[in-house]
């Protein structure tokens, strides 16, 4: 069998732009895609295969089909598929949010937590984002600061360049700011807690709703710990939920997926060719465990997943 191309499910929240339709040309109805699900088994937004032998059946589908095994032994270890894959464009800013940690969702939402990661793919000039507190706060502060408006003030403000990277463990109080377009690999999760959304109204016109208390009990209050920017190394992130390696393609590039883990590949600039499937920029295709070798052969840039 071939690697498994995807087709993403997509989301028009209020804050997203058009540049997935112009530039990326992922093809919908939809007025504007805030974000595309480019691999994802979750409920709220599968995604499915584009083509081949599976084409049109979801990737959960597809897994059952295959069997356990190719999610190798580390992907098996998840009592569910362990990752999700997005592209987001957030023409205008997300809310200031957090996200909980397993512990807390299981207990509290019946899911797990979420720890992700942002690659920047691209970004207006002068763009930046919210990543953590400038300073360590105390939750009474935090309390007060959400109840007068003023919890930007101690927020830490990040300009972004293209190529940055950004891990946000879960409990990290963060934001996408407008003009950015990020590629994110998380944990399969979608609980998230709003804090602060500068006073938008959804689509019934009314405030978006807000999750105070649990952003009090969740949110780390000290600044994050964890480097961000332009990253040292093409090994862009590596925890216990995922490992996320950046290849620069010029020609070809061989690689192996054995019995520990799948792979998705996300291509995020140029284009790629892998084991003869084309990935244009904003595709992505999921590779089974046990598969073997596999070529990378293009002139790009590739964002490879495993757990």
């Amino acid at each position: 069998m071939k690697p498994i191309k995807l087709m993403p499910a997509l989301k028009d929240y209020l804050w997203g732009g058009t540049r997935l339709k112009t530039e990326f040309k992922i093809e919908s109805n939809l007025e504007k895609i805030a974000e595309a699900w480019v691999l994802s088994c979750h409920s709220d937004g599968p995604s499915l295969a584009a083509e081949g032998e599976f084409e049109g059946k979801a990737l959960a589908e597809i897994i059952d089909e295959l069997g356990a095994d190719c999610l190798g032994t580390r992907g098996g270890e998840y009592p569910f598929f362990p990752i999700l894959i997005k592209l987001i464009d957030a023409k205008a800013p997300l809310s200031i949010q957090v996200h909980p940690s397993d512990e807390y969702a299981l207990e509290n939402e019946n899911q797990f937590g979420k720890t992700e990661m942002w690659y920047i793919v691209d970004c207006d000039e002068g763009a930046s984002l919210y990543y953590g507190f400038s300073r360590e706060i105390s939750r009474e502060e935090f309390r007060e600061r959400i109840e007068n408006d003023t919890l930007l003030e101690v927020l830490n403000r990040v300009p972004v360049k293209k190529g940055d990277c950004f891990f946000i463990d879960s409990g990290t109080i963060h934001a996408i700011g407008e003009g950015i377009l990020i590629a994110e690999i998380q944990q399969n999760s979608n609980c998230t807690y709003r804090v602060y959304d500068y006073g938008r109204v959804g689509a019934d016109g009314k405030p978006r709703e807000l999750h105070i208390e649990k952003a009090l009990a969740v949110t780390k209050t000290a600044p994050p710990e964890y480097p961000f920017g332009k990253p040292e190394s093409d090994m862009l992130a590596s925890c216990k939920y995922f490992t996320v390696t950046r290849h620069s393609l010029m020609g070809e590039k061989e690689l192996s997926v054995g019995s520990d883990s799948f792979a998705a590949f996300l291509c995020t600039e140029g284009e790629c060719e892998i084991d003869g499937v084309l990935l244009r920029a904003g595709e992505c295709a999921f590779v089974p465990a046990y598969y073997g070798k596999v070529k990378l052969c293009g002139k790009g840039e590739v964002l490879e997943s495993r757990v």
